[in-house]
């Protein structure tokens, strides 16, 4: 399966597949009408705190990765009900930030590369999942 990672401004493409929305929060100058969206799973964008932490701040992109990460390890059957509605066919999530290199779509999408990778047998690069990772409570 191949994951695609796109703003949701840029226009729809034939090649996107199933297109989702991972965004907790509805994308400004975006009509609901207009999205050509296939699914919106705020469920799967990181929490309001920590969303709030990052704020899209390029020095604590580590940490935030590390700890969406964590949040994303908390629901797995989510990771893999998505997986299951995308079929074999391209999966597009899609964000609104402006940076486009470090946002939680990209994040997002290695997390279900390696499931997908665990899923298929193939090896993988380590990941943390819930047995082992912390709870992080508060953000500095």
């Amino acid at each position: 399966m191949e994951i695609r990672v796109r703003r949701i401004h840029d226009p729809p493409e034939p090649a996107d597949g199933m297109r989702v929305l991972v965004d907790r929060l509805w994308p400004r100058g975006i009509r609901k009408a207009d999205a050509a969206l296939d699914v919106w799973l705020p469920e799967l964008a990181p929490s309001r705190e920590l969303r709030k932490w990052y704020g899209h701040e390029p020095q604590r992109w580590t940490l935030f990765r590390q700890r969406y990460r964590g949040e994303l390890a908390e629901q797995p059957a989510a990771l893999d009900n998505l997986l299951v509605r995308a079929g074999d066919g391209p999966l597009t999530l899609l964000f609104a930030a402006r940076d486009r290199e470090r946002n939680n779509a990209v994040v997002l999408a290695g997390v279900l590369q390696e499931r997908l990778q665990v899923q298929s047998g193939e090896s993988s690069s380590p990941t943390c999942y819930a047995a082992g990772f912390p709870r992080y409570n508060g953000f500095e």
